[in-house]
């Protein structure tokens, strides 16, 4: 019973080991693949350049924060 849960996880271990590890170990480690370091050796690794946008977007001059208001 145990063995028939565990089959899949050895199954995607056996077929395709280094991204198994890479994702058990990005799991593990609680990494963010979105973040500067490891995002950065992924674009090296794969030979693409990806793009996110950096949070520069029009908020039509409002602040991103609370704003204090005055009432008359």
């Amino acid at each position: 019973m145990f063995i028939d849960e565990l089959s899949p996880i050895f199954k995607e271990l056996t077929q395709h080991p280094v991204s198994f590890l890479g994702g058990f170990f990005s799991g593990v480690f609680r990494l963010n693949l979105a973040d500067d370091p490891v995002k950065s050796w992924l674009d090296k690794q794969t030979g693409v350049t990806t793009y996110t946008p950096t949070g520069t977007e029009a908020h039509n001059g409002k602040a991103g924060g609370p704003q204090q208001i005055m009432i008359d």
